[in-house]
C-alpha cells in the first residue's frame, strides 16, 4: 500500500474527479483500484491529496506531449525510460516500455535499455541521449563536455532544454514513486540481513582469519 493516504472519489477536487472518470470510469479507485494498463492507479489517488500539485503534474504530462515540443518523441521516451530504469523505478520503467512502443521504438531497443552501453541497436544520437540521461540521473547533472557536444552536433538548444527538463521531471517521478511506494514500486527493501543458521558464528571473517593462523 502507498505510504500516504489516498483520496476517495467523493472527496477529490473537480479536476481529480474528472481524471478519475477517465481512468476508472464510475468506480471509486480507492475501493476498486485498477487502470487499463494494469496498474493499481494509486499514483493518482495519492497525488490528489494536494490539488495544485495534482494540477501541476497533469500540466507536466500535457507539456511533454504537446505538439509544440521540438524534441523527437523517440528521444524523449529514451530519456524517460532510461531515467526510470536508472533510478530503479519499476513503475516508470514499465509504463514507458509501453510509451516507447507507441512512438515507434523497437522491441530490441526497449530490451536493450538496461545494457544500452554495449547494445548495437541505437544510433549515435540515441546513444548520446542515453549517456546524457545517465549523467542527469546517476551523476546528478555532471555531464562531460564530450557528451554535451555529441548532443549539440544533432540537436538545437531548444531541443536539449526540452530533453533535459522532461528527463529530469521523470527522474523526480521515479524517485517519488519509490519513496511513497506507489504503483509497482510498492516493494519491501531487499537489502537486509539474512539470518545465519542457528548456532552458527556471527562473524564468518573471524573464522576465516582463525583458519589462516592455524
Amino acid at each position: 500500500m502507498p505510504r500516504l493516504r489516498q483520496v476517495a472519489k467523493a472527496d477529490a477536487d473537480p479536476l481529480a474527479q474528472k481524471l478519475y472518470e477517465v481512468l476508472f470510469g464510475k468506480r471509486d479507485p480507492v475501493k476498486e483500484p485498477g487502470t487499463a494498463t494494469g496498474t493499481p492507479g494509486n499514483w493518482w489517488t495519492v497525488f490528489a491529496l494536494v490539488p495544485d500539485a495534482f494540477k501541476h503534474t497533469l500540466e507536466g504530462f500535457q507539456f511533454y506531449r504537446s505538439p509544440e515540443r521540438k524534441i523527437d518523441p523517440k528521444l524523449r521516451e529514451l530519456g524517460q525510460i532510461r531515467a526510470g530504469f536508472a533510478r530503479g523505478s519499476q513503475f516508470v520503467f514499465s509504463q514507458h516500455c509501453k510509451a516507447c512502443r507507441d512512438v515507434g521504438l523497437t522491441e530490441a531497443q526497449i530490451e536493450a535499455i538496461p545494457h544500452w552501453q554495449i547494445a548495437d541497436v541505437f544510433s549515435p544520437l540515441e546513444r548520446a541521449v542515453l549517456a546524457y540521461t545517465d549523467c542527469l540521473v546517476l551523476q546528478s547533472g555532471r555531464v562531460p563536455e564530450a557528451i554535451f557536444e555529441a548532443l549539440k552536433a544533432h540537436l538545437s538548444d531548444e531541443e536539449i532544454l526540452e530533453l533535459t527538463y522532461i528527463t529530469a521531471t521523470y527522474d523526480m517521478h521515479a524517485t517519488m514513486s519509490r519513496a511513497l511506494r506507489l504503483e509497482y514500486d510498492d516493494v519491501d527493501e531487499r537489502v537486509v540481513e539474512i539470518a545465519a543458521p542457528e548456532g552458527a558464528s556471527n562473524d564468518v571473517m573471524s573464522m576465516a582469519d582463525h583458519g589462516k593462523k592455524e
